[in-house]
Order: C-alpha cells, then sequence, then structure tokens
C-alpha cells in the first residue's frame, strides 16, 4: 500500500487504525528532516531556521581567525588567558507537534477520499517520521468543538495514542455534523495549539483553514511561530477551486438543498477569481510571518505536495 499510495490518492471517506498504523511504511518515502531544513533556506531574513532550544553545546576550543566573537567562552578565557570559543551543534532530538482538522468543513471530498481522512493519514505519516529521525513527537487533533492534546515523547506507544485519537475524531464525522463557527473552531484550536507548543519545537498544522479569512490568522500563528518552527500544510479539493463540468448540480449545507448550474459562463470564472483570490490573500498573509505553506490534495498522492516546500516572499 505505501509503494501505492506514491503513485495514487488516498480513497474512502473514513480512516482506520490499519491504515494510520501502515502510514509507517510510507513515512520512509519522506524526507522531512531534510525537507525543514530546505524550507528554512527559503524563507529569507524573515525568520530563522534554529528557534528556542535549536543548537546544543558540545565543546570549547581554542579561538581561531574568522570565528564569531559572540560565541568567545569568556570565562575559560580569562582562566586561561587565551581565547577560547564555544561550539554548537544542531539539536537532534526536537519535540514535533502536529496539529490535524477533523471538522465539519474537512468531511468534503469530490474525487477519491474526504479531506478529514487525507489530513488524518498525513498526521499519521508526519508522527512515524518524527518517531524515526530521534524526535519527540505529540499532537492537538481538533474537531467542531473538542480538542485532545498528547504531550510529545520519543515512543511507540505515544503514537499508537496519536493514532487512536486521529481515528476517534475521524468517525465522528458524518453527514449531520454542522457546524456554525467555522472562525470561532479555529481561533479555539489556535489558542490552545499556542498554549501547549513549547519554545524550539517543529508545529505542523494541517487543516484546510475554513473560518481563517475570518480570523488576524497572522496575528494568532505569528506568536507560535516566533517560538517554534512552523509550518502549515493546506488540505484542498478541486472542487472548492473550480466548478464541476457544465450541468445542474444539487447541493446542502445539512440544512438547505439548492440546485446549481454549473452551465453559466460568468458564475464559473466568478467562482474560480474568488478561490484563487482567498489562496493568493493566504500565501501572502503565511509569507509575511515567513511561516512556509505545503499543499495537499484529494485528487493527488497524498504525499505529492510534501516533496517540494512552497514558500512566497
Amino acid at each position: 500500500m505505501a509503494a501505492e499510495l506514491l503513485h495514487a490518492p488516498l480513497r474512502g471517506a473514513y480512516c482506520d487504525l490499519s491504515e494510520l498504523t501502515a502510514a509507517r511504511f510510507a513515512a520512509q518515502h519522506l524526507q522531512w528532516r531534510q525537507l525543514r531544513r530546505a524550507r528554512a533556506l527559503q524563507s529569507g531574513m524573515r525568520r530563522s531556521a534554529l528557534r528556542g532550544r535549536g543548537l546544543e553545546f558540545e565543546e570549547v576550543r581554542a579561538y581561531q581567525a574568522g570565528d564569531d566573537v559572540r560565541t568567545i567562552d569568556w570565562r575559560v578565557t580569562a582562566r586561561s588567558g587565551r581565547a577560547f570559543t564555544k561550539l554548537f551543534r544542531e539539536e537532534r532530538e526536537r519535540p514535533l507537534l502536529l496539529a490535524v482538522d477533523q471538522r465539519q468543513p474537512m468531511y468534503f471530498g469530490s474525487r477519491y477520499c474526504l479531506k478529514a481522512k487525507l489530513a488524518a493519514w498525513l498526521g499519521a505519516v508526519l508522527a512515524w517520521r518524527g518517531i524515526d529521525e530521534g524526535d519527540r513527537v505529540g499532537g492537538l487533533v481538533f474537531g467542531n468543538d473538542a480538542r485532545r492534546d498528547i504531550r510529545p515523547r520519543r515512543n511507540r506507544r505515544t503514537v499508537l495514542a496519536w493514532l487512536q485519537a486521529l481515528h476517534e475524531f475521524n468517525h465522528r464525522l458524518d453527514h449531520h455534523t454542522l457546524l456554525d463557527d467555522a472562525a470561532g473552531s479555529l481561533q479555539a484550536a489556535l489558542t490552545n495549539l499556542e498554549r501547549i507548543a513549547r519554545p524550539g519545537s517543529s508545529v505542523v498544522l494541517i487543516s484546510d483553514l475554513s473560518g481563517a479569512d475570518q480570523l488576524p490568522l497572522a496575528e494568532r500563528l505569528s506568536r507560535i511561530a516566533r517560538h517554534c518552527e512552523t509550518t502549515v500544510i493546506l488540505v484542498a479539493d478541486p472542487l472548492e477551486q473550480e466548478l464541476p463540468p457544465p450541468g445542474q448540480y444539487g447541493v446542502t449545507d445539512g440544512r438547505q438543498r439548492l440546485l446549481i448550474d454549473t452551465g453559466d459562463a460568468e458564475l464559473r470564472a466568478r467562482f474560480a477569481a474568488a478561490a484563487e483570490a482567498r489562496h493568493r490573500a493566504l500565501r501572502q498573509t503565511l509569507a509575511s510571518i515567513g511561516v512556509p505553506l505545503l499543499s495537499a490534495a484529494t485528487s493527488l498522492p497524498p504525499l505529492a505536495g510534501l516533496t517540494q516546500p512552497r514558500v512566497h516572499a
């Protein structure tokens, strides 16, 4: 199955534990640490590649021409009478905190799978990849009015607890599930994420960001990104960017049912333009605070958008 997912989309409405567990094999094909480094290099002067506890002291050695004077160890220098400088290495074990959206707007998909299933599967893949790379892994899964957080730890039991939370929240969704306040539920999730994200962590938000246009999104995410390496994976469906082929389609929001005629060329153009404007505004918002944007689509292989970071200055 892992090999198939490198070339084919996910399928189905819901995830199950066996799929989330098997995601460990697909995770072996995702070079997440290299992606994080490449992303940091592309972020320019807006953000640092190393946040919080990103560096760990290793040793001191005699000062050499070209060393940064800010790393001089003045105590050792004073005792020895010779200049010594501190050497650091990048901390290998960094807490990885995954935030996965399982709200009602994620219960949508026009092709192979629902956005909620894709988000849950990506949350599982990144958890397994983090454990394989020696990170402590935890997460926050949030629904319409409920959230559960898993404290980052570096063991298989924590990952299995995370998979169980993803499975449970994913299976709460059905066509009867309604969400009256998308902005409020997203704001509550970001508030909780800010509370549990410790400085020096790597934070990944996996969501369709429904309700984000009604929030000061840059303000909320910037407070997290100030101390954590933060990434957003936007989960989308093709029907959100472009109307289906000309014809009459019945649509419902769970309360009302309408008939839409997509043969109207002007309607199709307005819909596509509005979708592009929303995506452009989101890219600009995230770029303004130095948060990289990756993408995942229900119509594509699930790891396709995670191979190259999309950072817009």
